[in-house]
C-alpha cells in the first residue's frame, strides 16, 4: 500500500538538495557584454534593455572593474563607432571604439577576459555583416570580400588586447580567415570562439537598439541561420571545428536549447550560449510589472541553460546573477 520509491527523501533540507544537485551554476559560468560609445562620461540607458547602457571607454573600465570584483572573468565588447561607411571602418582601425576599450581595461584591470565580438554590422552604413553588391537592396552579403574586413578586424582587436577573437557574421569560412590572419600577424595563441550556430531570430530587436545596427534594408535571413533548423547547426559547428575554432556558441539560448545539447554532444569543445536581449528584457519586463520573481526565473533559466550543456553563458544578467550566486 505504501511506495518502495520515495525521491522526496532527497527534498527534505535545503544543505540536502545541494548536495545532490546535479548542475551547478558558479560565477565562472558567466560572461557580461558591454557596448562601447565615443566621448567621455558617457553611461546612457538602452530604453529596450532596462539595466543596459552604452558606455564611454572611462565608463566602461568602472564597469570592468566591478565585473572583476563580482568574480565575473570574462566580457565581450560591442563597439557604437562615431561614423560608419561601406568598408566598416570603425570595425578594424587600429583606434577603432573596441580597439580603445580594449586597451584600456587590459590595463586597468588585466586579469579580466577581453572578448572582442568581430563582426560589421555595427560599423557598416547600411547595418549588414560585409560588403554589398552595389544597388543591393535585398542585403545580400558577399560572402568572400568580407573575409578579408573579419581577418583585419580580427588582427586589430588581438593587438589592442583581446584575448579572445568572436567572430558572429556567420560568414562561410570565417574561422579559416581569421585564423590564418592572426597566426600570420604573431596572434597564434589567441582562442577564437566562433557564433557557429547563429539564428536569425527575432530575439535580437533589443540589441540593435543598444548596438545601432538596425539593417537599412532587407534582413539577415541570407547568412544567419533557419530557426527551423537543427541538423544543419551540426553541420555548422562541424565545419567551424575542422576550420581551428577552440570553442563553439549557440545563439540564440532559450528557444535554442535543443540545439545547445546536440552541439554538446557531437563535440568535447567548449559550448557558449547567448542568453541575448529579447530573453533578457522579456524577463526585466515582467519582473518590473511585479509579474514574476526576478532572481528565482533568472537563475531558474541561467541554470537551464548550464543543465543543457553549456560551459559558458553570455548573458545581460551576469552582475546580478553574481551578486545573487554569491
Amino acid at each position: 500500500m505504501f511506495p518502495t520509491h520515495r525521491p522526496r527523501r532527497l527534498r527534505t533540507h535545503p544543505q540536502l538538495r545541494r548536495m545532490v544537485s546535479e548542475t551547478t551554476l558558479t560565477t565562472s559560468d558567466l560572461i557580461y557584454p558591454l557596448f562601447a560609445v565615443p566621448g567621455e562620461g558617457i553611461a546612457k540607458e538602452v530604453k529596450s534593455m532596462p539595466g543596459v547602457f552604452q558606455l564611454s571607454v572611462d565608463k566602461i573600465v568602472e564597469e570592468a572593474k566591478e565585473i572583476y570584483d563580482l568574480g565575473i572573468p570574462g566580457i565581450i565588447l560591442f563597439g557604437i563607432p562615431a561614423d560608419k561607411d561601406v568598408d566598416a571602418t570603425g570595425a578594424w582601425h587600429d583606434c577603432g571604439i573596441v580597439q580603445k576599450a580594449s586597451t584600456a581595461v587590459k590595463e586597468a584591470v588585466p586579469d579580466l577576459i577581453i572578448i572582442a565580438d568581430t563582426c560589421l554590422c555595427e560599423y557598416t552604413s547600411h547595418g549588414h555583416c560585409g560588403y554589398l553588391q552595389v544597388g543591393d537592396l535585398t542585403g545580400r552579403v558577399l560572402n568572400d570580400p568580407t573575409l578579408e574586413l573579419l581577418k583585419k578586424t580580427a588582427i586589430s582587436q588581438a593587438k589592442a588586447g583581446a584575448d579572445i577573437i568572436a567572430p558572429s557574421g556567420m560568414m562561410d569560412g570565417f574561422v579559416t580567415a581569421i585564423r590564418s590572419g592572426l597566426d600570420e600577424a604573431g596572434f597564434e595563441d589567441i582562442p577564437i570562439l566562433s557564433y557557429a550556430a547563429k539564428y536569425a531570430s527575432a530575439y535580437y530587436g533589443p540589441f540593435r537598439d543598444a548596438a545601432e545596427s538596425t539593417p537599412q534594408f532587407g534582413d539577415r535571413r541570407t547568412y544567419q541561420m533557419d530557426p527551423g533548423n537543427a541538423r544543419e547547426a551540426i553541420k555548422e559547428i562541424e565545419l567551424d571545428i575542422a576550420e581551428g575554432a577552440d570553442m563553439l556558441m549557440v545563439k540564440p539560448a532559450l528557444s535554442y536549447m535543443d540545439v545547445i545539447w546536440r552541439v554538446k554532444q557531437a563535440t568535447n569543445l567548449p559550448v557558449a550560449a547567448y542568453n541575448v536581449s529579447g530573453e533578457y528584457s522579456m524577463v526585466k519586463a515582467a519582473a518590473l510589472n511585479g509579474w514574476i520573481d526576478e532572481e528565482r526565473v533568472v537563475m531558474e533559466t541561467l541554470t537551464s541553460f548550464k543543465r543543457a550543456g553549456t560551459d559558458l553563458i553570455l548573458t545581460y544578467h551576469a552582475k546580478d546573477a553574481a551578486r545573487w550566486i554569491k
